[in-house]
């Protein structure tokens, strides 16, 4: 599942305090949640209308309902959905009832991995249901469209299977002399060529047909109905006809010069294939891979530190830098791989029938060859290393997009640790390079923490209601080797080392520096910022930062201390403990990603939060989306009567804004009002 997807969850007769802990568990996870719960058929209903649920989690313990009647219900209902079953252990019986009541997986409450598992697995199975039909549907366009096509084409064109005819366009009925079709039906193709060619097309056929390496056009001799011939070049591609496999033949009287056509695939400064080149060859090698071939990779290379090589010789021996570089690369190749130009200067490189050793031993060979060599440009030489990103290509991820994002990300991975680093993407290696991976990030933050490499951002928190003051969200950023790291790269593995409490402190002592400093200057600003389970659990923590403001001189509620509802609910009574001790040193608390539970507003009956910051999930496409604005509105309507402030963050544009202040929300925050900036006294 994708970490920025919502799944919607529909709790069926489960206790409220077991539904919180599963969402606090898919929260905690990175998964956003959006759930309801329904303990009658009539609040199925009402669940299944207004929030269209992608699973229904039944618990069969407590139910007044048999999960036979839930999965009539939802049979009923015409949408496809998951059932899952919440059970507190496996029995034999229970499991085969269960599933022959129409249960889709069963996931068990003390096992909260197997659980995550499940829900995970399900979702991603109803995501692929569903774009299965929306593909299924697609491809009857695509057919209905090339059907069409093909009657219009002025090519002519067949469709032969096992030598015989199947379907032909008019184009080709007139060329070869036919009036109707039914002349051609069972034909053979063979029928139409001349004899002295009919031995070398016929082995040309056979060869096609057993999906062996052939030649995709040949020159010969066509013969009409009428016994007279013509110079054609016919063109071969495998094709479906009526959901068989069959052979697609195009009959072209005059033949485009191969070396035109491999001139145009070609990048003119490197000589290598081009980007829509490159990316056939990639859906080739996916469409290789899903039918079962093995040995296949695709690397994505890259100089390091490309601008700083540019500017030391000059941008008019850019091209000549890319094409030596190139150069490089295209001399390792084998007879069966290949290479092209993705981007401006990342290389794509199609690697085949090499094991997983014999890619590790290419890319050295490739990182050895460059970095051993002077590359001379005009009267200048200099020395160029290599960043090299990958994936193995196997049936797993055998999808051109994803073969894509998981090179990129690896390339991208292998930058951001200095350059000069190979990373491929193995799923069978995964734990090995994550581990490894992980001691990598771990001593950059140590570094950091020893030596003040830490950067803060700020991204203004606009009033939509005129409040006095600024108000900013505070964001933290870590100086890499190749510039700044954003939190999510480094405080997962803070958080597992103990570090995290460290890092808190760091932003705060800076933050209370540059408050301190805005109120030497006359302008009242508030922070928010964000605190960690670590830091909450942590009993030094508050009279540090008491401390510390008392010795600043800050006002109350200039410092707001936000933490996402999921964290709270899964640390209740240390974070109630945490902001009462906070709120008698004059602190404010904010609870993010507000609405996400099942029953957020219960929540302020344990902790006192002073703002509401609303989940992001109901932000995307809001204009569009008049069920987010409805929830949004009960929100703020329900925290003004509690006297609380609402904030809305990841606003994306003007009419959401204008929507939002129509639902009464206090504060808007987002990337379309203010890109974050960095932070300075």
């Amino acid at each position: 599942m994708k970490k920025d997807s919502v799944i919607k969850i529909l709790f069926v007769e489960t206790p409220v305090e077991d539904a919180e802990q599963i969402i606090s568990l898919l929260r905690n996870g990175g998964i956003a949640v959006r759930p309801a719960r329904a303990t009658s058929a009539e609040e199925i209903q009402t669940a299944l209308d207004e929030l269209v649920p992608d699973i229904v989690l039944y618990d069969p313990v407590p139910a007044k309902m048999s999960v036979r009647e839930v999965s009539q219900q939802l049979e009923a209902h015409g949408r496809d959905l998951a059932l899952v079953a919440l059970v507190a252990q496996m029995d034999n019986q229970v499991v085969a009832d269960l599933f022959n009541a129409g249960v889709r997986g069963i996931a068990i409450r003390s096992q909260p991995k197997q659980l995550l598992t499940v829900l995970q697995r399900e979702h991603e199975a109803l995501q692929t249901r569903r774009q299965v039909r929306l593909l299924e549907a697609a491809l009857r366009e695509s057919e209905r469209r090339a059907d069409a096509l093909l009657d219009s084409s002025t090519d002519p064109i067949a469709f032969v299977h096992d030598g015989m005819h199947v379907r032909a366009n008019k184009a080709y009925l007139d060329t070869f002399g036919y009036e109707d079709f039914d002349d051609l039906l069972c034909l053979p193709v063979l029928d139409l060529i001349s004899s002295s060619d009919a031995e070398e097309f016929k082995n040309l056929l056979r060869s096609h047909a057993r999906n062996e390496k052939a030649a995709q056009h040949i020159e010969l001799q066509a013969r009409r109905s009428d016994g007279s011939t013509f110079q054609a070049t016919i063109e071969f591609a495998h094709a479906t006809f009526e959901g068989e496999p069959c052979l697609q033949i195009v009959f072209r009287r005059q033949q485009v010069d191969p070396q035109l056509v491999e001139q145009l695939q070609r990048d003119p400064v490197t000589g290598l294939y081009n980007r829509a080149r490159t990316l056939e060859f990639i859906d080739d090698a996916v469409t290789a891979a899903a039918k079962g071939t093995k040995g296949q990779s695709l690397l994505l290379v890259e100089p390091d530190n490309w601008n700083g090589l540019i500017d030391s010789v000059g941008m008019g021996k850019a091209d000549e830098l890319l094409a030596a570089f190139a150069n490089r690369i295209s001399s390792g190749l084998g007879t069966d791989d290949v290479a092209g130009l993705l981007a401006e200067h990342t290389i794509g490189v199609v690697l085949r029938e090499r094991n997983d050793e014999a890619v590790k031993a290419w890319i050295a060979g490739l990182q050895q060859r460059i970095a051993g060599e002077i590359f001379d440009l005009g009267n200048q030489s200099i020395t160029v290393s290599i960043s090299v990103g990958g994936s193995l290509l196997g049936e797993k991820n055998a999808n051109a997009e994803l073969l894509l994002n998981q090179a990129n990300q690896a390339l991208r991975n292998a930058v951001s640790q200095g350059g000069g680093r190979v990373e491929v993407h193995d799923p069978a290696a995964r734990e090995k390079a994550d581990a490894e991976r992980e001691r990598y990030w771990l001593q950059l933050l140590q570094q950091a923490l020893a030596n003040d490499g830490f950067v803060l951002y700020h991204q203004h928190t606009i009033s939509l209601q005129d409040a006095e003051g600024e108000y900013s969200e505070i964001l933290l950023r870590m100086n890499g080797p190749q510039g700044e790291v954003l939190p999510g790269f480094f405080m997962p593995i803070a958080e597992q080392h103990g570090l995290s409490v460290a890092i808190d402190r760091w932003v705060l002592n800076k933050a209370i520096e540059i408050l301190r400093a805005r109120d030497g200057q006359g302008i009242h600003t508030t922070f928010f910022v964000k605190l960690t389970a670590d830091s909450v659990q942590d009993a030094s923590l508050l009279p540090w930062l008491g401390e510390q403001i008392r010795k600043a001189g800050l006002k109350n509620g200039q410092i707001v201390l936000e933490m996402t509802e999921s964290k709270v609910v899964t640390l209740l009574r240390p974070a109630q403990e945490f902001v009462t001790g906070w709120k008698k040193l004059g602190g404010r608390f904010a609870l993010e990603q507000f609405g996400s539970g099942l029953n957020s507003f219960q929540l302020l009956n344990h902790v006192d939060a002073d703002y509401l910051k609303i989940d992001r999930s109901y932000m995307a496409q809001l204009p569009q989306h008049p069920e987010n604005q409805k929830k949004i509105a009960e929100i703020c309507h329900q925290a003004r009567e509690m006297n609380r402030v609402t904030v809305a963050e990841w606003v994306e544009d003007a009419s959401s804004t204008s929507l939002l202040f129509a639902c009464g929300v206090d504060f808007v925050q987002g990337n379309f009002l203010q890109e974050p900036q960095r932070l300075v006294n």
